[in-house]
């Protein structure tokens, strides 16, 4: 079922969904253009994430502006039973920042996905290279980045 928001929550999250207010106190200036006070705001973030309705609340990196301009989305053939272990080994590495299980079909069979980012070329290869050992799986695709063509975050209220 889905979460029925007040018209006020909404604002709230409309405005804490995108860039942040570059203040010293951001949460008290979405407070403010709410008309709501700075605890209200965050205790809406935090209730939500502690019903898990929200995942996280941080900050997105620009990769490609913060010198990770190597990048690869690896997909890979992981058997069902050991996800989980893998999932474990490959989303401790620092230069994976998204790891996904997703269905398979017929004509694509590969179920688990990484997102490496590298600073110089070849790093991504080496990083593969290392996963492959970690966990002695070495059937995958490799996808490298030619270009980014738009990176935003999801907006939900406007």
């Amino acid at each position: 079922m889905a979460i029925q928001f007040s018209e006020t929550e909404e604002r709230i999250l409309a405005l804490a969904g995108g860039d942040l207010p570059d203040t010293e106190q951001p949460f008290k200036t979405i407070a403010d253009a709410v008309g709501v006070d700075e605890d209200t705001v965050i205790g809406l973030i935090r209730d939500l994430k502690e019903r898990r309705i929200i995942r996280r609340f941080g900050a997105t990196l620009r990769h490609q502006k913060a010198g990770y301009s190597h990048n690869a989305m690896v997909a890979w053939r992981v058997p069902v039973e050991r996800s989980e272990e893998v999932g474990a080994i490959f989303s401790a590495r620092p230069e994976i920042s998204h790891c996904y299980i997703r269905r398979t079909y017929p004509e694509w069979t590969y179920n688990f996905y990484t997102m490496i980012h590298g600073e110089r070329p070849g790093q991504t290869d080496e990083v593969v290279a290392e996963l492959e050992e970690a966990v002695g799986i070495t059937d995958h695709c490799t996808l490298k980045s030619l270009k980014e063509l738009k990176k935003t975050s999801m907006v939900y209220f406007k």
